[in-house]
């Protein structure tokens, strides 16, 4: 057989791109994000680190904290500026709450000061572990979402609370994968597995605790909407670099899970057949 017009004559091989071809951005809070990364915007070491991680990672959604920088202040104001300069969707958030009231007060001023009906909703619990407040959480949401604010809301990997959540009717639910700032990833992975299947139409977000890219990827892989990651690139050795690695993780992540993973198997199974192999190099 002529090789060299076997080659010229044989049809292309057409490579099944259907997952890459389609549209999958994020609805959330009436808007849609084509960037599953949120980032967090304290613990930079300077302003200008936090506008180059942004740029690197290419992130749409940042949060705010209103209690921990004092807006009403000189710097506060001129950190408020350079936030709302990046052209962003601001995030706004009630950190440092202790009760459902007032991380309500906390959320109005928030939204007459951002002018944003979203809000990013802690009430903590436990001052050891940053550990939310599930009753706190749940009767906040209730009020928040009944006064026209879209909730994510910050919680802990139980269920239970994550069904209260979603039929309060928040945004987003937004559990941990660890306690925050610890990086130690998701500690609970059959618990962040059994939200994504009990709420398959909910808009699921893992917040805290993620620690490294490949923490982001494992959570997308599961079929998570987006990861939020603050301390794990602002206290990086290269915020930026690392914002970049975030990025592509959840994108990674994103991707093999609408690419359908292979199931896993309790035996090895060759991955080269056996088709049209002589037999004496079948058992090799």
């Amino acid at each position: 057989m002529d090789l060299a017009n076997m080659n010229q004559t044989a049809s292309p091989v057409q490579p099944h791109c259907a997952v890459l071809s389609q549209p999958d951005p994020l609805q959330v809070g009436g808007v849609s994000l084509h960037s599953r990364l949120f980032l967090g915007t304290a613990r930079y070491p300077a302003p200008s680190v936090l506008a180059g991680a942004v740029q690197a990672a290419q992130v749409e959604v940042l949060t705010v904290s209103l209690r921990r920088l004092a807006p009403e202040s000189q710097s506060g104001q001129a950190w408020w500026q350079r936030i709302r300069e990046m052209g962003r969707h601001l995030l706004p958030n009630t950190a440092g709450c202790r009760s459902a009231e007032e991380a309500i007060t906390v959320a109005q001023m928030a939204r007459e000061i951002f002018g944003t009906h979203w809000i990013k909703l802690e009430v903590i619990g436990d001052d050891y572990t940053l550990q939310p407040d599930p009753w706190g959480t749940v009767a906040a949401a209730q009020t928040l979402v009944r006064e026209g604010f879209a909730v994510f809301a910050y919680t802990t990997d139980d269920l239970v609370t994550a069904l209260k959540l979603r039929d309060v009717g928040v945004a987003a639910i937004m559990p941990w994968a660890a306690p925050i700032g610890t990086g130690a990833g998701p500690r609970n992975l059959p618990a962040l597995r059994t939200l994504r299947e009990r709420l398959p139409d909910n808009v699921l977000v893992v917040d805290a605790g993620i620690g490294t890219p490949h923490h982001a990827a494992q959570v997308m892989e599961l079929g998570y909407d987006a990861v939020l990651v603050n301390t794990a690139v602002a206290e990086a050795g290269d915020p930026v670099a690392m914002a970049r690695a975030f990025a592509l993780g959840v994108q990674a992540g994103r991707l093999a899970h609408r690419a359908l993973p292979m199931r896993t198997r309790e035996v090895a199974q060759a991955s080269t057949p056996m088709v049209g192999v002589p037999f004496w190099h079948q058992g090799s």
